[in-house]
């Protein structure tokens, strides 16, 4: 009889409040007899989050002082035994069965051996979403989507064979969008990566559009990095005119997204989407003009 598996399941973290309800749903994964540890990598919080570590048995905290989630996600591989590593995000909480799914599916399928699972917004209040949250609940999270057609998992919900991992080698660094790097990188060398719904996991959204552009001043500043030379600059001026087109095409998606109720929430939506559209469409002309994209990837964790 095969032995279980060995699950380590690792969190980069920085300053985060919601570690403590991320942590206690790790915990409550107990209850499908699955072993596992889990890895919390600190990457310069003001303060240590020892008491949330502490109220959870299988978790302790390993420091990375070089910045980035990639580099607290490669620290937390090297010390992690398990057999497969499992990376959240520290604002997540993983659904009751999140674990069990990933197990399952990885034992079932011997051929897969990367997965993304599904990532929801939590809302303040499911019945009455704000705009920023409609937007976020149809555009922010396309997991299916990263998976399928892009050959990437977000990595605030993912799943891999150890021996997988160090064969494709560590997550790339503050300068690069590391999930899609390092998945990407992983089906180029004949890995193969499945989407599994079941394994869920919820994320708040942005509070303000402050937030949500912060989040992609990031985005454009990595993109901005292959728009070099006079070609590519043109290029990026073409882009960046689709960009601020673009919401009238979004009109069908948010009409036909399973993630919408109300007529209300999709308004909101269009509305949202149309104002991040056009931001984005603003701060690529500006690096064009004003090149400081460096200074714009050295924040993570929003």
């Amino acid at each position: 009889m095969a032995k279980p598996p060995l699950v380590s399941i690792i969190i980069p973290h920085l300053n985060e409040p919601d570690l403590a309800a991320c942590l206690a749903s790790l915990a409550r994964q107990r209850s499908s007899g699955i072993q596992f540890e889990i890895i919390v990598v600190d990457n310069g919080s003001r303060q240590l989050p020892h008491a949330a570590i502490a109220a959870v048995p299988q978790a302790r905290m390993v420091v990375q002082p070089v910045p980035g989630p990639g580099p607290a996600r490669n620290l937390g591989a090297a010390e992690a035994a398990g057999d497969i590593l499992a990376f959240i995000d520290a604002d997540c909480v993983a659904a009751p069965n999140w674990l069990a799914s990933i197990v399952a599916w990885l034992a079932q399928h011997p051929e897969t051996d990367i997965v993304g699972g599904d990532i929801r917004i939590r809302p303040t209040d499911p019945n009455q979403l704000t705009a920023i949250e409609a937007y976020e609940n149809i555009f922010s999270y396309r997991a299916r989507e990263y998976v399928e057609r892009y050959g990437f998992a977000a990595t605030g919900n993912m799943a891999v064979r150890a021996e997988v991992f160090r064969q494709v080698g560590p997550f790339g660094g503050i300068g690069t969008m590391e999930d899609t790097e390092w998945g990407q990188r992983a089906t180029a060398k004949g890995h193969r990566i499945a989407f599994l719904a079941e394994a869920r996991v919820y994320t708040p959204s942005c509070k303000c559009f402050s937030e949500l552009a912060r989040r992609w001043d990031r985005h454009v500043a990595h993109e901005f990095r292959d728009a070099r030379g006079p070609q590519g600059r043109l290029k990026w001026l073409a882009k960046s005119a689709v960009i601020a087109a673009s919401p009238a095409l979004e009109v069908a998606r948010i009409w036909r997204s399973d993630r919408a109720g109300s007529l209300r929430e999709r308004l909101l939506a269009l509305s949202c989407v149309t104002r991040v559209r056009l931001y984005r469409s603003r701060r690529m002309l500006q690096l064009t003009w004003h090149d400081n994209a460096s200074s714009m990837v050295n924040m993570w964790n929003r």
